[in-house]
């Protein structure tokens, strides 16, 4: 039986995949690189540990550092961010899950605060026991995270399920020990996340059939 849904933010319950792609080459313009990318494009490059996704989209860190990248990126995402809408279902799902009786809480590599401003701005915090975020901008790996948060909260990994839609989110559930599902309809493509080897649904309706 499921006792707890781990949900990711960006991507799964936050639709802001268009977004990611405008500030993308809204970011390369800003540094003078002529590629441009549309969004299967960007899903198809798109991945963790950020560095590489930034390497695999053409920056060159030898001329432009990864922190100044990643702070002039967020210049632009952070104020945009604002305006994304919940993911397609995502109400309706929330409300099954609560329903089922499951704990929810957010594991995002998005600084802290710019989760809970997100949240706040979409009046969703009230569905959540908790919101986990980095502190700091630079969205590597919320591992430690998740296992600090269920080794306070006395979660049995083994009744918790993690919603994502990367295969980071897959290696994350594998590190907690979690089941994992992962949903199409954010930062990459079905035949990406298909070689995670977990339950892959194509909208978050998918969902609560898989608790």
């Amino acid at each position: 039986m499921t006792e707890c849904v781990i949900w990711d933010w960006n991507g799964t319950l936050l639709d802001d995949v268009d977004l990611c792609v405008e500030a993308l080459n809204w970011l390369l313009a800003q540094f003078g690189y002529p590629q441009r990318y549309d969004r299967a494009q960007y899903q198809g490059i798109f991945g963790f540990p950020i560095e590489d996704y930034y390497r695999r989209a053409g920056f060159d860190f030898s001329k432009d550092s990864f922190a100044d990248l990643a702070e002039r990126y967020m210049q632009f995402y952070i104020p945009h961010s604002m305006a994304c809408p919940l993911a397609a279902d995502a109400p309706a799902v929330l409300a099954a899950v609560r329903d089922a009786g499951c704990r929810q809480v957010i594991l995002s590599a998005s600084p802290l605060t710019t989760l809970r401003r997100q949240a706040e701005n979409l009046q969703v915090t009230g569905w959540f026991d908790q919101l986990l975020g980095l502190s700091d901008i630079y969205a590597r790996s919320k591992v430690q995270l998740g296992r600090d948060w269920m080794a306070r909260s006395g979660i049995d990994p083994a009744r918790a399920v993690l919603v994502g839609d990367t295969l980071h989110d897959a290696e994350v559930a594998r590190e907690l020990g979690a089941r994992c599902v992962l949903c199409a309809a954010g930062h990459q493509p079905r035949a990406t996340l298909e070689t995670a080897g977990v339950p892959v649904i194509d909208t978050l309706a998918g969902l609560p059939g898989l608790l």
